[in-house]
């Protein structure tokens, strides 16, 4: 008898395809590259991060997914953009567009906050590298890819055990998977207009 994935895995497993073309497209972009490349990236988390807030503040998932409140990093990603002196009104534009973002169905959120919260695990190389190339930091200009104070790995366990938690019908794991993708394939579409592909010369 084949095993019944859990929620999580079946997000997991549900978006793998999106999941590996957006890393891919990321590194074309080359966003450590330099500091104009970078702030293409920061653009896009801000983006993705201001179109989820509302989520990590809504009382529907208080009870569910105690302490989520706590994990939103959209005011790191804002902090970051204001490090790397991004124009303003570059970010008001980004602000405003994660606004067309309106999360109606609970479930659906679900989704979209396992795809946000799952970028916390990537986000360990990705600083390596903007410590490497760029010499940001934690503190300075890469705030939003810092680890929870009791480390990545059991951050992001303790929230998909949560999310395995919750009692949902078919339906409503369906819907959950249907947000996760959408939260990709609207993180994709973000780094095609913030994050140019860099041709590589013959």
């Amino acid at each position: 008898m084949e095993k019944q994935l859990n929620l999580s895995e079946r997000l997991k497993s549900g978006t793998e395809q999106q999941h590996r073309q957006l890393d891919k497209r990321i590194m074309q972009s080359q966003p450590f590259a330099d500091l104009n490349s970078y702030q293409g990236f920061l653009r896009m988390q801000l983006r993705l991060h201001a179109a989820a807030e509302s989520l990590y503040k809504a009382n529907f998932y208080a009870n569910l997914l105690p302490g989520l409140v706590f994990r939103s990093r959209l005011k790191a990603v804002i902090a970051d953009c204001h490090d790397l002196k991004i124009d303003t009104d570059l970010q008001q534009q980004d602000l405003q567009q994660a606004t067309t973002i309106n999360i109606t169905n609970p479930y659906y959120g679900l989704g979209w906050l396992y795809t946000v919260e799952g970028s916390t695990m990537g986000a360990a190389m990705l600083l390596k590298q903007v410590k490497k190339c760029l010499q940001l930091s934690e503190t300075f200009g890469a705030r939003h890819m810092a680890a929870h104070d009791d480390g990545r790995v059991i951050h992001w366990r303790e929230f998909k055990t949560l999310l395995d938690k919750l009692d949902l019908t078919e339906l409503q794991q369906q819907q959950a998977l249907d947000g996760a993708v959408a939260a990709f394939d609207y993180t994709i579409n973000s780094v095609e207009v913030c994050m140019p592909e860099v041709v590589a010369s013959t």
